[in-house]
């Protein structure tokens, strides 16, 4: 065995509550809920873990000193909810809608990983995605968030002996913002803040199976001189909160060709304050805190020497997690480059 993969995926969304507004504001703001609607991706859309076992080799199962890769990646989710539109208005219900949510992501990935040293491995991630919301016939395709990575294994891998990597990483906003466009008329393919995420994952060969398990936490930078009209207020900055991700899983060989991997991850996200502008008022749509939770199922085909292409089905366990997931990566093998 050269190499496992197991890509683990974490998308949420949520529904944002007002929080702070005076009594005679009511009105306008109860008519901004929809506009105030976090759509599925928006906070941290496209932010995947990194890999979270690598096969060992000799002495560290990162890349080695001077060694390059390539590899690309295909990812299908979808999310489908229903969310409740109610105009309130002097304390009194309207009227009450249920507005149907049908979103389709479509993101293809390519990262390369450079060996620094035998056990520091530097990486970049460079995704293009495709959005649809199939009810109210919006789409956008464009750049999604890139993002920068390290990895350090501090100690060489012993067979029989738990190995562990450090990572850390920093995500940029390349991708179209949630806070810069229409609501009403476009999608958004990044999350709209710089981020830093950092952790650590953990493995152990007990052939035929690998055990492997990872935690990492996460911080959104504020964005402020924001300029974006939603309902009747105007959106002026947001200050996302912190995050933490757990993930687990094993890999089973069933052949020197074949492999099997089934994992699970959690992610928490702490409520995330929106500052809006009505008129001469400003106050505050505070989110409610969110959880996801995917259940993920993977299968490794060798398909050469040096070439393993993993397929991948997860699905969400909880209201703010992808109903569906599906995947692909494989390594891309250009002749000039260094391999492991």
């Amino acid at each position: 065995m050269n190499r496992w993969v197991v890509p683990c995926f974490a998308l949420c969304s949520s529904m944002f509550v007002i929080s702070a507004v005076n009594a005679e504001e009511a009105d306008s703001v109860d008519k901004a809920r929809e506009a105030l609607t976090k759509q599925e991706g928006d906070s941290d859309s496209a932010q995947q873990l990194e890999e979270v076992f690598q096969a060992a080799e000799k002495n560290y199962s990162l890349i080695k000193k001077g060694g390059m890769s390539l590899s690309y990646s295909f990812d299908y989710s979808y999310f489908g909810d229903q969310r409740l539109d109610i105009d309130i208005v002097n304390g009194s219900f309207r009227n009450a809608d249920v507005v149907p949510s049908a979103s389709h992501t479509f993101t293809n990935t390519f990262s390369i990983d450079y060996g620094l040293l035998n056990n520091v491995t530097v990486s970049a991630r460079f995704p293009f995605v495709a959005k649809f919301d199939t009810q109210e016939e919006r789409s956008n395709t464009d750049l999604g968030d890139a993002s920068f990575s390290l990895r350090w294994q501090p100690t060489a891998y012993v067979p029989g002996k738990m190995s562990t990597t450090v990572f850390g990483s920093f995500g940029t906003k390349t991708g179209t913002s949630p806070y810069e466009i229409d609501i009403n008329k476009q999608l958004s393919t990044g999350s709209g803040t710089y981020s830093l995420s950092g952790g650590a994952s953990m493995s152990k060969v007990l052939d035929p199976v690998v055990l492997y398990g990872s935690l990492s936490v996460s911080y959104n930078m504020p964005v402020d001189g924001l300029n974006q009209v939603r309902g009747g207020a105007l959106l002026t900055e947001v200050k996302q909160g912190m995050g933490i991700s757990m993930s687990s899983g094993f890999s089973y060989s069933l052949s020197y060709d074949i492999s099997l991997s089934g994992s699970i991850q959690l992610s928490y996200s702490n409520e995330t304050e929106l500052t809006l502008l009505a008129g001469p008022v400003k106050f505050t749509s505070v989110s409610q805190d969110q959880i996801s939770s995917i259940m993920n199922f993977s299968i490794g085909t060798r398909v050469s020497e040096t070439t393993i292409v993993n397929t991948n089905v997860g699905f969400g366990l909880t209201e703010d997690s992808p109903d569906v997931l599906i995947g692909i990566s494989m390594p891309i093998n250009i002749d000039g480059l260094k391999k492991l």
